[in-house]
């Protein structure tokens, strides 16, 4: 069983900063790509960020150059959001590649509950 597990969402102001973690709990071999998705009310989820195992960063347009995704390590995974605007403001979920088994080759996708991040104008 896979956990993961999200912290660090809240209320700021527009402008402001906050630091968004995810970390994968349990039983599995290997953790591959993380990444957060985000959802704002009647709008459909959308990727801001994904890192590899290897540290290699991709961004969507509308973050470049706000938001910093790094990897503690295998298990950690830290999104830096600078410049919050009112835009950005939805729940945020962090996902994973995760390989089950060392006996198995695949990752499959796993899903945190989300957490919400609102940015006051």
């Amino acid at each position: 069983q896979v956990q993961l597990v999200e912290s660090g969402g809240g209320l700021v102001n527009s402008g402001g900063s906050l630091t968004l973690s995810c970390a994968a709990y349990g039983r599995f071999a290997e953790i591959g790509d993380m990444g957060w998705h985000r959802q704002a009310p009647g709008k459909r989820r959308e990727l801001v960020a994904s890192v590899g195992a290897d540290g290699v960063a991709t961004y969507a347009d509308f973050v470049k150059g706000r938001f910093t995704i790094s990897r503690d390590n295998e298990y950690k995974m830290n999104l830096r959001a600078d410049n919050l605007k009112p835009e950005d403001t939805a729940v945020y979920t962090c996902n994973a590649g995760v390989r089950p088994s060392e006996w198995g080759a695949e990752f499959y996708p796993y899903w945190g509950q989300g957490i919400q991040v609102t940015v006051s104008s």
